[in-house]
């Protein structure tokens, strides 16, 4: 239990706790914008285990499963700049808008989490304010700035999903997804160059799950609303689970979206 759970005279974030945003490589030049929204699995100290498990920590519940060295590696390849959001989902889904029942998740994927089970607003609130926004401020400071220099940019934001949904026995029998929502300019281009570079890959359009304007807030709030081409990728979490895969896995990205962004019109 947080100390003045019901008050509003606390901070959320004390010293020792990471900041929520890590910049890497941020003046390289690149149109291609990375983000990564559940990089991490940080804690607030003032929320202790959270009432879990430590096992617990390490499943896709927790944070995006390889996508954090999925990210690091594609920045490389692409000299593009990113952004790694550094807590874990079941503090606050840094891609849900506040108003989504899954902002603070109580359940997931068959997990009860008994720090969230009862989260007052104002607590939801210091998680939103202290973790969320600071991403979301810096990212809009940084498009605004590629906008005033006439850079251009496309958003590419980095997921990963499980195979088998625990709660269901759902099987997720594909690879890749690209998922997008009124604007499919630079998902259906990537999906093109990139079955033509991995013909034995099984690639799927809005699979595992459809971008909307309540269960996301990067494309939306960042992609559509600015006009600027976009894809989310989600990559089987089994795939990139260690070094190797990452690595591969980036390799496999990086050239198709490359021609996938050269092909829109005024990016070339």
């Amino acid at each position: 239990m947080l100390p003045f759970a019901d008050g509003d005279s606390y901070n959320l974030l004390q010293a020792g706790d990471p900041d929520p945003v890590e910049w890497v490589n941020a003046c390289r030049q690149s149109p291609i914008f990375l983000i990564c929204e559940h990089a991490g699995q940080a804690v607030p100290a003032l929320l202790g285990d959270l009432g879990i498990a430590a096992e617990e920590m390490e499943r896709h519940i927790a944070y995006d499963v390889g996508a954090e060295g999925l990210a690091r590696n594609l920045s490389e390849l692409l000299g593009a700049p990113l952004v790694l959001q550094r807590y874990s989902r079941l503090v606050i889904d840094c891609n849900r808008p506040l108003e989504a029942p899954d902002c603070v998740v109580r359940r997931s994927d068959g997990t009860t989490i008994p720090a969230n089970a009862n989260v007052s607003g104002i607590d939801r609130w210091r998680r939103y304010e202290e973790i969320h926004q600071p991403l979301h401020t810096k990212i809009a400071a940084a498009l605004d700035a590629r906008e005033a220099a006439n850079m251009p940019t496309v958003l590419v934001t980095l997921h990963s999903f499980t195979p088998v949904l625990r709660s269901t026995g759902a099987v997720r029998d594909f690879e890749v997804g690209l998922l997008y929502n009124r604007d499919g300019r630079l998902a259906q281009s990537l999906a093109t160059s990139f079955r033509n570079a991995n013909p034995g890959v099984t690639l799927k359009l809005n699979e595992p799950y459809v971008v909307d304007d309540l269960s996301d807030y990067t494309i939306p709030v960042h992609g559509e609303k600015r006009g600027i081409a976009h894809v989310l990728i989600e990559v089987r979490n089994d795939l990139i689970n260690d070094d190797r895969g990452q690595q591969e896995w980036a390799e496999r990205l990086a050239a198709p979206l490359r021609l996938a962004v050269e092909r829109l019109e005024g990016y070339a």
